[in-house]
């Protein structure tokens, strides 16, 4: 150990010695020497430090990017989902030109409420439902279940869902019953009175009297009929598509709104610029103007007394000898008063 301190020391000594003279022989070999070592030196920290800068700005543009992907990705999920809705809405449009829109809402499909029944769904909520009320469901033009909002969730009963139930007429004799699902693309109707005739292939169709439906949308077809005590029950293959609730037509309110708040006296005549109206029997006559004067004469047809049965008037036919034309008289001539004669 001490050998090799002695000769350290002996060089360094050499070496101060060296760098003392001024002999430029000894500095360029020196220089020649220790140059590329300080520049290798050199490179190498700086390689380094661009080594872990470029780390440390990969480090956090890798995160900046990777959230603007999960960013983006939401969206992209969002915009899938609301062109899907968009396309459905399309869809179902055209079908809506036929049924009363002031009457009918848009609700789409959520979610299953279990994942083991495909027949109670849960809808989005319109504007302006009532809590605990019945609305009806309408897949493209068929029925498709009815809709109930409980708990401010409007949950929907397709028509194989057994709470699903509502009025129906069966056939041309418009049979009436009540229609229960049963299972899927199946409902029963109950409650058929006997004398009515049912059979295979006869058509069914909402009755419009539960305040649930609009009459006369199709339902299904009878596929069989059984009797059972004192009435008629029969098996209906149903139109609508259970297995695919998308989009449906909500039936706000399916009562009878035409004859609603009827008064004769708020009905409006047609608006006439001059009016005259003329009844033969009693001679009367009515007159209305306005800004032009021009003058319509109407006779009315209307008699002032109206009998269930009138006989036909038939006027008397006159014999001919009693047909003498009659001889014209002669007026009197009226007499001129006189004159006076004063003088």
């Amino acid at each position: 150990m001490k050998t090799r301190f002695v000769i350290i020391a002996i060089l360094l000594l050499i070496l101060t010695v060296l760098l003392t003279r001024n002999d430029e022989r000894i500095t360029d070999t020196l220089l020649g020497i220790i140059n590329p070592i300080k520049q290798n030196y050199k490179h190498l920290v700086q390689s380094i430090e661009k080594k872990s800068q470029s780390y440390l700005f990969q480090k956090e543009s890798i995160e900046k990017l990777s959230k603007e992907n999960r960013i983006l990705r939401k969206r992209l999920l969002e915009q899938t989902h609301y062109i899907q809705q968009v396309k459905n809405i399309y869809t179902v449009l055209p079908k809506l030109s036929k049924l009363p829109i002031k009457n009918i809402s848009i609700t789409e499909t959520i979610s299953y409420v279990k994942l083991n029944s495909f027949s109670h769904i849960i809808l989005t909520k319109p504007m302006g439902l009532e809590n605990g009320r019945l609305y009806g469901l309408i897949q493209d033009k068929v029925v498709a279940g009815i809709a109930e909002l409980r708990n401010n969730q409007l949950y929907g009963y397709l028509t194989s869902d057994n709470k699903c139930r509502f009025s129906v007429f069966i056939g041309p004799e418009n049979a009436p019953g009540i229609a229960t699902g049963s299972q899927a693309n199946e409902m029963i109707i109950k409650f058929i009175p006997k004398w009515h005739k049912v059979t295979l292939g006869d058509k069914v169709s909402t009755s419009g009297l539960d305040n649930i439906f609009f009459a006369n949308i199709p339902v299904g077809i009878i596929t069989k009929v059984e009797i059972q005590s004192s009435y008629k029950i029969a098996h209906v293959k149903t139109y609508n598509d259970t297995y695919h609730p998308k989009t449906f037509f909500l039936i706000n309110d399916a009562k009878v709104t035409l004859t609603e708040g009827f008064d004769s006296n708020a009905t409006k005549l047609m608006p006439f610029r001059v009016i005259k109206v003329i009844n033969p029997e009693q001679n009367l006559t009515t007159t209305s103007k306005n800004d032009q004067n021009q003058t319509i004469s109407l006779i009315s047809s209307i008699p002032s007394r109206i009998d269930q049965t009138q006989e036909d008037i038939i006027e008397p036919v006159i014999p001919p000898e009693q047909n003498v034309i009659a001889k014209p008289k002669k007026k009197k001539k009226k007499a001129k008063p006189s004159t006076l004669d004063l003088f």
